[in-house]
């Protein structure tokens, strides 16, 4: 990985992605001390960085190569990188993918023409899967993160931050098998050694922070994590060298925080990040706070609709924005009107109500009412729930179920 190879890679890709300048956000910003900025590859092309690795690689191939047709294996976003390059150049795409993959990565996969397999409940199954196919069938794999040549094309997303920030002070990057994250660091160090360059994984999905503090590649025994394009056993073995010297350091993040940092990237800005792209959003929090200038790259945008409506509620849950309690009310009229009063003069707001009569015999406690609340907070989630029970409710806070 040279100097003049990077360049060559800026100078094909340049030519199909879109451009994704910086945006500098105040919000995050203010929330943890330095001054960010975000790399918006949730906007590009196919909706992730991915299109700049796979059309780099496969404009290296020779036409033989690419005649006898491509494979890959993929949790999404690399899919339609491959599938869409290969387009391009007419010739044919298989991608196995995981069961588990969202249908939105599906279906946007084969509207670029490829033929989709599923495969495997993970990524490395589906990748076994698709060099057996390979081997049999005489395919020419693109790996989606072990090759040099697919991580030289992703090092263009650290060329356009650079060229844009010249004086970046560190670059977060997410990390599922190491292929951004190496072209990035490499780039990065390789024009400005100054520059930290931190990897961001899911804490169920470590695959690298495992491998660098034993020192060799590692393979977790499993994976458990929301942010399925990040969800890799294996970190690469070919480029696993580059990141043993170009990266600084590595974060882990629960998926807790990603449900938070979905919803601020959401109401804040407007922008719908995949959860593997809200990795190194949700690590903010984890550097110090210096002033510094800190670039996230936000590595995707592609998530289903179910998904989505899933992540909103547990923010909102997480947030106490939502909240469910049940009460005892006397089996008699008025006793709804009187607790939604309560509620209605703290400016709180009823969603559901469920009302059940057979909870007891006794008529003075003998209807249970199971509320769910929008707040504007925790402050104001206790202070319903203060008011309730000097109200003599003895307010009971419950798991809300599904809102919507």
């Amino acid at each position: 990985m040279t100097l003049d190879k990077f360049e060559k890679a800026y100078e094909i890709v340049s030519k199909v992605v879109h451009p994704t300048p910086l945006i500098e956000s105040e919000f995050f910003s203010q929330q943890c001390g330095n001054k960010v900025y975000l790399k918006p590859e949730n906007m590009q092309l196919t909706g992730a960085y991915k299109i700049r690795g796979a059309y780099y690689k496969i404009s290296t191939l020779t036409d033989e190569e690419r005649e006898r047709g491509l494979i890959t294996a993929s949790a999404g976003n690399h899919a339609q990188g491959v599938a869409y390059a290969a387009k391009a150049y007419g010739v044919k795409a298989t991608i196995v993918m995981p069961t588990t993959t969202p249908l939105i990565k599906v279906n946007r996969t084969k509207s670029y023409g490829a033929e989709v397999v599923l495969y495997g409940e993970v990524y490395d199954e589906s990748c076994q899967y698709a060099l057996k196919l390979a081997e049999e069938k005489g395919y020419t794999f693109v790996h989606p993160f072990d090759d040099l040549d697919v991580a030289t094309g992703q090092s263009t997303v650290a060329m356009e931050i650079i060229k844009e920030l010249p004086f970046a002070d560190i670059i977060l990057v997410p990390v599922g098998g190491g292929g951004l994250a190496t072209g990035v660091s490499t780039l990065a160090k390789t024009l400005n050694p100054n520059i930290k360059v931190i990897g961001v994984e899911p804490q169920g999905a470590a695959c690298l922070k495992v491998s660098l503090i034993n020192g060799e590649v590692t393979t977790l025994d499993v994976v458990d994590t929301i942010a399925d394009g990040t969800a890799v056993k294996t970190p690469g073995s070919k480029i696993f060298p580059y990141l043993k010297e170009n990266l600084d350091d590595i974060i882990t993040v629960e998926d807790s925080e990603l449900i938070v940092a979905f919803l601020d990237m959401l109401e804040n800005h407007k922008m719908l990040v995949e959860n593997s792209g809200l990795l190194t959003v949700a690590a903010l929090k984890h550097l110090e706070p210096k002033g510094q200038k800190v670039v996230s790259i936000l590595s995707g945008g592609n998530m289903d609709v179910i998904t989505f409506s899933s992540v909103v509620q547990h923010g909102l849950i997480a947030r106490s924005r939502i909240f469910n309690v049940s009460v005892l009310l006397p089996d008699k009229p008025g006793e709804l009107q009187n607790v939604a009063g309560v509620i209605a003069d703290l400016k709180g707001n009823i969603i559901k109500l469920e009302h059940n009569q057979f909870v007891t015999i006794n008529r003075n406690s003998a209807v249970e009412l199971v509320i769910t609340i929008e707040a504007f907070g925790p402050e104001h989630k206790e202070q319903i729930l203060n008011e309730l029970n000097d109200r003599g409710y003895r307010p009971i806070e419950k798991k809300p179920k599904a809102i919507f």
